[in-house]
């Protein structure tokens, strides 16, 4: 923090000037970066490196424009004169690399570089060859004006001292209101392990209430992005949030960090072939979701390759005919069969076998023919109309219509698989004339990708960062597999914060329906947003679910919990709200959706203005309870916990989210026994 002490205003300036300095050549940078893009518009080359250079450019220099203001670093490293790598060096280090020119040494280094990682790892146990490191303080909300920096501060490692920075506290204990920051100047050491752990390597991190997960699994993806660019260019690199509005809220998080173009998904959104028109009943959509549903789809979509009734084919060759005998192609798809490829590639596989079948006769007779005979031959009617009947094209919509309309066809694909009720669930109560008239649920949608996935295999991502995986049923966790083949796996989640029907209770078992039964599972504990009296609270609920993870623990003791019993809810609620407007920061208003209307209502007549959960920076906002998880407030009235627990299947773990969603005071109203 500022000090009159001369010394340390002097180093004020000092690092003020070294801002201004920066912001002048960050300036310089993105007036570069534009005219590159005009220079290479005009580089002679072939249209597609014309093309390709053009795009690269441009988009090189939208993400130089689209950078957010602010602080350009926040932080220091003097390193020791016998330190080997970086001897008497000192770095800034930022959000992103600074310099003057590309050969010149950067006024800041990137927080993902190889040197910055001593920033947070350094100790006074293991300075790793750091003398002093330096934290720097801004003024809150700062859009990187010099004078903003009001304070800082020194930890000399080098000669072993160390301190709890103050520095830290401050950002972290900042009132959250808009959206989600950045916590790339308060990284703690165990989750910079994470962050920074390589491409190849699929993570699961256990992550207790404000522990900081879905920080670390954004601030991973921005640093693979750094270490593998082109190769993430080129596989993609993928976000999946629970829904919109947590994406909405987490949106802001890479751009900050220098990450543009990212996408940034549901699930559902990714999936979906159609709108999620329909819903199911709660029975039916458990089976939808289970795992053996895998089984009956395949089953189904196999069950339409068929040598039954197959007969010789002839093929015409100019006055010729070319004949496979019935037996030989039976044989053939069998075979085809039995190496189990999608679907599809079977078809053209056998297509393939019979025109090489065909072929080498043709030579035996004729010679060699050219490319042109097999593409005849290849789309010859007679080839393609027995194709249809042993292996027929298919869409995914038309195989789940069918199982879902017709009885006999599910009785045959769940045998043994499914018990008499589960496939009395499953049937549509008023089937569609067509599947192209079929209103598909969100549960069915989750189906059809399965049936497309083994028709033909989808697109595949180098990195997928899931966010409340706790919450994805071992059907939906098929559904990324499939996508992340080829590549790798930050899994986010808390056990305890699962509130669907099939929610996991156990991450093996969820990892293994996402093909990476190896993964490693790392638990984070240690709480830095949520106050240690709204833990206790939340552990105390804890222990009566049916998960075991550890119990958190919390750095923070300046948070507030207050209970209060009421026989006016609507009333406390108002007075809870007023209370917490003569504080600083976002109050969020979380009650049971069925009662979210009735709370709004009763804010509004009181004159409070209220914002829904999309409103991203509102003073007040009502939260149904359903839609709170992954969200954040200084200030929460949780109303009526028995009613939240009351209204689900798993209402306690909804109302364990609920109690977690404060970082600095809870109000409990309440005029029902307490859940816990």
């Amino acid at each position: 923090m500022t000090s009159p002490h001369p010394a340390l205003t002097d180093t004020l300036h000092s690092e003020r000037a070294h801002h201004d300095t920066c912001r002048a050549a960050l300036a310089a940078m993105v007036e570069g970066a534009a005219e590159q893009v005009v220079i290479g518009e005009d580089v002679s080359a072939s249209g597609a490196d014309a093309e390709v250079l053009g795009h690269r450019l441009r988009s090189r220099a939208k993400a130089m424009r689209e950078l957010p203001p602010g602080p350009l670093f926040f932080g220091r490293l003097d390193f020791g004169d016998e330190e080997p790598g970086h001897g008497g060096q000192h770095y800034h280090v930022g959000r992103l690399r600074i310099t003057e020119d590309p050969a010149a040494p950067p006024l800041v280094v990137d927080w993902r570089a190889p040197v910055s990682r001593a920033f947070y790892q350094a100790s006074a146990l293991d300075p790793q060859g750091v003398e002093v490191r330096r934290r720097f303080g801004w003024a809150p909300g700062s859009r990187g004006d010099s004078a903003d920096l009001t304070g800082l501060e020194d930890e000399h490692l080098g000669r072993g001292e160390s301190r709890t920075s103050d520095i830290v506290a401050r950002e972290i204990e900042r009132p959250r209101v808009g959206p989600m920051r950045d916590i790339a100047a308060t990284i703690q050491p165990e989750q910079d392990d994470l962050v920074r752990a390589a491409l190849t390597a699929s993570v699961c991190v256990q992550g207790a209430p404000g522990t900081g997960k879905t920080a670390v699994g954004l601030h991973r993806a921005a640093y693979l992005l750094y270490t593998h660019p082109k190769r993430l260019q080129r596989s993609g690199l993928l976000i999946l949030g629970p829904n919109r509005t947590f994406l909405t809220y987490i949106a802001e998080v890479l751009p900050a960090l220098g990450e543009t173009g990212v996408r940034q998904s549901t699930l559902l959104e990714e999936i979906a072939r159609h709108p999620a028109a329909g819903t199911d009943p709660a029975a039916t959509a458990a089976v939808k979701h289970d795992p053996r549903m895998a089984e009956v789809l395949r089953r189904a979509l196999y069950a339409r390759v068929t040598v039954a009734g197959v007969t010789d084919l002839a093929v015409p060759d100019g006055s010729y005919r070319w004949r496979v005998p019935a037996r030989e192609l039976a044989a053939l798809v069998e075979e085809v069969r039995a190496e189990e490829p999608p679907y599809a590639v079977g078809r053209e596989r056998v297509r393939t076998r019979v025109v090489r079948l065909l072929r080498d006769r043709a030579e035996r007779r004729s010679g060699v023919l050219p490319a042109s005979w097999t593409r005849r031959i290849e789309r010859c009617r007679p080839l393609t109309e027995q194709l249809d009947a042993v292996w027929p094209r298919v869409r995914p919509e038309e195989v789940l219509a069918e199982l879902l309309t017709d009885r006999a066809v599910l009785a045959r694909a769940a045998d043994g698989l499914l018990d008499p009720e589960e496939e009395t669930a499953l049937p549509w109560a008023r089937p569609p004339r067509s599947y192209k008239s079929a209103r598909w649920s969100a549960a069915d949608l989750v189906l059809l990708d399965e049936l497309a996935g083994l028709i033909e295999h989808p697109e595949g991502h180098g990195h997928i960062v899931v966010d409340e995986a706790q919450d994805l049923s071992p059907m939906e966790c098929r559904a990324i597999a499939r996508r992340a083949a080829f590549g790798s796996l930050t899994v986010l989640g808390d056990l305890a914060q699962g509130t669907t029907p099939w929610a996991a209770r156990d991450w093996s078992v969820q990892l293994r329906h996402l093909g990476r039964p190896d993964a490693a599972v790392v638990p984070l504990t240690t709480g830095f947003r949520v106050p240690a009296a709204v833990v206790e609270l939340a552990n105390r609920l804890l222990a009566r679910l049916d998960v075991a993870v550890p119990a958190a623990t919390s750095l923070r003791t300046d948070g507030e919990l207050t209970l209060r019993p009421t026989e006016d809810v609507p009333g406390t609620t108002v007075a809870a709200v007023r209370d917490a407007l003569a504080r600083e920061g976002s109050v969020g208003v979380i009650a049971a959706d069925a009662d979210t209307d009735r709370v709004r209502e009763a804010l509004t007549a009181a004159g409070i203005e209220t914002a829904g959960a999309d409103a991203l920076g509102a003073r007040v906002t009502v939260v149904p309870a359903s839609m709170v998880k992954g969200l954040e407030y200084d200030h929460v009235v949780a109303v009526e916990p028995a009613a939240v627990a009351e209204a689900e299947e798993r209402g306690a773990h909804r109302l364990y989210v609920v109690l977690t969603r404060a970082v600095s005071r809870l109000d409990v109203v309440h005029s029902r026994p307490l859940p816990f």
